[in-house]
């Protein structure tokens, strides 16, 4: 095992994994809300951010598919010994982490009526996040706010699909923001 697979986790585990998870809470509880994490250096191409969220929300009992050009051994050998996730499929990933146009999104599980918690969330690499584009109305927001998308029209969609649809978490650099699929997009 080579030894940057060993680097790049947490320092202080607990710690920095609670400090990790109330920003990624944050940011999900407040659409458009860009929060700043830090405490992973993860395999080049992933952002500190993707690699923050990787490793605050996996672990052996969460199926994770990796989209193409991301799909690193690199990568795959820093998660399985930080998080021990197993990697799947599309179709049986609770998470999956990529650049937009590789993650096949028709493909992941949208969950049900009765169990909306069985869809998959997204981890999404950009190579920018700003707070302005798209306008955000719903749940955790008072008027709009606005956050730079991919592609409005996908999230508009999926929004239509609630309380069913995938859920969210675009990264860049050390910052991440959260698009709940209750999440109204314009």
């Amino acid at each position: 095992m080579q030894t940057q697979t060993l680097d790049g986790g947490f320092a202080a585990p607990p710690v920095d994994a609670a400090h990790a998870f109330r920003a990624i809470m944050t940011a999900m509880a407040q659409p458009g809300k860009i929060v700043t994490v830090a405490g992973a250096l993860p395999p080049a191409r992933v952002s500190v951010a993707a690699g923050v969220a990787l490793l605050t929300l996996c672990d052996p009992e969460t199926p994770l598919f990796l989209g193409a050009g991301h799909d690193t051994q690199a990568l795959r050998d820093w998660i399985t010994f930080h998080c021990g996730a197993p990697f799947v499929s599309a179709q049986k990933a609770q998470f999956a982490y990529g650049a937009w146009d590789t993650l096949p999104l028709e493909a992941f599980p949208l969950g049900t009526s009765d169990y909306p918690d069985r869809s998959a969330t997204l981890i999404i690499e950009l190579p920018k996040l700003t707070d302005s584009g798209a306008v955000l109305r719903g749940p955790g927001i008072k008027d709009q706010a606005h956050l730079s998308l991919p592609d409005i029209a996908a999230f508009q969609r999926n929004a239509t699909l609630f309380p069913r649809g995938l859920d969210f978490i675009f990264t860049c650099g050390d910052r991440l923001a959260a698009l709940p699929r209750s999440t109204r997009v314009g």
